[in-house]
């Protein structure tokens, strides 16, 4: 990518889109970050030789601007880029607030995309939604794509409402697989085996399925069959999850996760 890109906000989320851009070939003097913690710019300018400010400035504002920071500081955030912004490219990846709300903080500015990317983006293996404003250009969202697409894969949406799902399948989703990684170590412990020996062995089951799955054709439900022999071990297993509703229990918390992120969106828009 040939274009001069502004983070603003310098956390961990800019560092790893940054990192990646870095990787994939983005020259670092095209890269500049604006944070107010000087130890944010410390850590970004020597980590990935990239230049940083402590507020925005027009001179040195990117073609495109990527909003990095939480969704309580993105008003403030476009209040500072406002007078600045022009015709250049507007790139929001805090979660809840709608690139509808952000146009209007930013006095009808309409060439916004907003992404909804996934922790795992810090070590390169992460998701992202986008959903653009109409009328953004196809080359608009090649360079969102190219950006996001640094630190993982990308998946676009028509309706930017969808971005809210999104955000209770993959941007909570790391959590979600979290506390199951937690329950099965706190059962390994149960069952005899040190802590070292469960880590090990539920790290790897859960690499291994997620790559077998991806690797698959077949849906989830039928490599959980070619698994599940009748009266075996795995059968008693599911058998006490299903009488106590997992499936179920998932499903509603994820519904609550995407109504929170509706919530948000309402909160943090006005």
């Amino acid at each position: 990518m040939n274009r001069t890109i502004t983070f603003i906000g310098g956390g961990n989320m800019a560092g790893a889109l940054i990192g990646g851009l870095v990787s994939r070939g983005t020259p670092k003097e095209s890269l500049n970050v604006v944070d107010p913690a000087p130890a944010q710019r410390t850590a970004l300018a020597g980590l990935h030789g990239v230049g940083t400010s402590a507020t925005v400035d027009a001179t040195t504002l990117g073609e495109v601007v990527v909003l990095a920071v939480k969704p309580q500081q993105l008003h403030e955030a476009a209040s500072q880029l406002r007078p600045h912004v022009s015709r250049r490219l507007v790139i929001s990846v805090a979660a809840g607030v709608r690139a509808t709300d952000l146009s209007r903080w930013l006095d009808g500015h309409a060439r916004i995309i907003r992404a909804m990317p996934n922790t795992p983006a810090l070590i390169g293996e992460g998701v992202a939604g986008l959903a653009a404003l109409p009328g953004i250009s196809a080359d608009d969202r090649a360079i969102a794509d190219s950006i996001l697409a640094a630190v993982g894969g990308t998946v676009w949406f028509d309706d930017e409402s969808a971005l809210d799902a999104v955000t209770a399948v993959s941007g909570s989703g790391p959590a979600y697989v979290f506390l199951f990684m937690e329950a099965i170590e706190q059962a390994a412990h149960q069952l005899g085996l040190t802590p070292a020996q469960a880590r090990q062995l539920t790290l790897a089951t859960f690499r291994g399925a997620a790559a077998l799955a991806a690797g698959s054709p077949e849906p989830p439900s039928v490599l959980r069959e070619r698994v599940t022999s009748k009266g075996g071990t795995t059968a008693a297993a599911l058998a006490v999850m299903q009488s106590r509703g997992l499936a179920g229990t998932i499903v509603d918390a994820l519904r609550a996760a995407h109504q929170r992120s509706q919530e948000m969106g309402r909160e943090f828009g006005n």
